[in-house]
């Protein structure tokens, strides 16, 4: 681990001890439901948790997390706190956009979450979407700077064409009517698409992407689809508002002797306020 922070340019600590990075990590953590056999949850939660603990982000957006895997994250890692409600009901049942954040380095001012749908403010079902999709939003502030950003967390459908492109359209919307002020922002999530895709066209116009822009990247693939093959590049890392991104990176580090802690890798980016 030594070895590998010397090689980081000095500049990145006397940044980051300022107060002026904000570490920032997107991660699909795989629904608890599924039965993906020994890569199942009940076999694979303790490596979620470490990772966490070992890249020690600021903030993070979660997704595809059943309240017991969201609860899990929220007992066993003292430093954080989530915030987010399932996505079927807003109570109980389904998955959690869920948005945590390091108490030791970042307040949260205010939240809440809409779906996207016709009917944002309650559960429901957008276009074609396969399932019910939401967007986790809250207004924070870095304890250091004293500087205070927005944080947005999503996952769109993995079916529906026009609920990804009118999902994300409501997203873009929101993201612009919720700032009057100019805030840094933050947007995070499982996409379900490429970069290239025209339903990015409005967000690009408003957001960097982190890969691309960061002065240290990389180009891996983000769904490991649990080691069979796959070459896809679904999460994303967005801002704007931030002078720079000094890294971005695919999390491929094993945890708890397991190659995959989930079938996406999560992402990480240091955002330079």
């Amino acid at each position: 681990m030594l070895a590998a922070l010397m090689i980081l340019p000095a500049s990145t600590y006397a940044k980051k001890d300022k107060g002026q990075g904000l570490k920032v990590i997107s991660y699909n953590i795989r629904v608890g439901s599924a039965n993906d056999g020994t890569n199942s949850w009940q076999y694979r939660y303790p490596a979620s948790a470490m990772m966490i603990d070992d890249q020690k982000p600021d903030i993070f957006g979660l997704q595809e997390a059943l309240p017991m895997q969201f609860e899990y994250l929220n007992d066993i890692l003292p430093d954080y706190k989530g915030v987010g409600v399932p996505r079927d009901d807003g109570k109980k049942e389904g998955e959690i956009m869920g948005i945590f954040w390091n108490k030791k380095t970042v307040k949260m001012i205010k939240w809440g979450t809409y779906w996207l749908s016709e009917t944002p403010d309650k559960p429901s079902l957008g276009w074609d979407a396969a399932c019910k999709r939401t967007a986790t939003w809250a207004l924070m502030q870095d304890k250091k700077s004293g500087k205070k950003f927005f944080y947005v967390n999503t996952h769109l459908d993995h079916v529906g064409w026009e609920a990804r492109k009118n999902g994300l359209a409501i997203i873009v919307d929101n993201i612009a009517r919720m700032n009057p002020k100019g805030y840094p922002m933050v947007l995070t999530g499982d996409f379900n698409m490429s970069i290239e895709r025209p339903e990015f066209d409005d967000l690009k116009k408003q957001m960097k992407n982190t890969r691309e822009v960061a002065f240290k990247t990389d180009h891996h693939n983000t769904f490991n689809n649990w080691g069979k093959e796959s070459d896809a590049i679904i999460d994303y890392i967005w801002f704007s508002g931030f002078s720079s991104c000094q890294e971005y990176q695919t999390i491929t580090k094993p945890y708890n002797k397991r190659t995959y802690i989930s079938d996406h890798y999560p992402v990480m980016a240091t955002l330079i306020f």
